[in-house]
């Protein structure tokens, strides 16, 4: 167990400090335009394609009410914690990093766009961790349903 609760402290303050590093860059003038990407800054005061927007300042709240359940969950939940130990890191590191710029920004710092053939929602190091943190859960599932197939 102990093994699993640093996992998850290392991959949850890795995260946090890169992005937070990163977003600081832009915060401070940084940015950069190609042909297809865009590196530019841009504040998202709601979540995904700034849904929930119209929530304010609550959202923050209701977000931190999210990963508060999620933890306490994980308390409960010992085996599921150390099998999940390094996407629970990543994905609640990358969630905290988000929350924290709603308090410090107003807004969640956004600077990814993807403008090539289509426009994309602007987003950043964060929200690619998330979706990373969510596709190991898959994998890890994935790979535990072929393992009982196989006998």
């Amino acid at each position: 167990m102990i093994r699993s609760i640093w996992i998850f402290i290392l991959s949850f303050c890795g995260i946090f400090i890169i992005d937070q590093n990163i977003k600081s860059l832009f915060v401070n003038g940084f940015t950069y335009y190609t042909k297809c990407i865009s590196l530019i800054l841009e504040y998202n005061r709601g979540v995904a394609f700034s849904m929930l927007s119209f929530l304010g300042e609550n959202l923050k709240y209701i977000q931190i009410l999210l990963m508060v359940f999620v933890s306490i969950y994980m308390i409960f939940h010992k085996e599921t914690f150390k099998k999940y130990s390094l996407p629970l890191g990543i994905i609640l590191g990358a969630g905290s990093s988000n929350i924290y710029d709603r308090f410090v920004y107003g807004g969640v710092v956004d600077y990814i766009y993807w403008h090539c053939g289509f426009n994309f929602a602007i987003f950043n190091f964060a929200d690619v961790m998330i979706d990373l943190g969510v596709a190991i859960i898959l994998y890890i599932n994935y790979k535990k349903t072929k393992e009982i197939e196989r006998g």
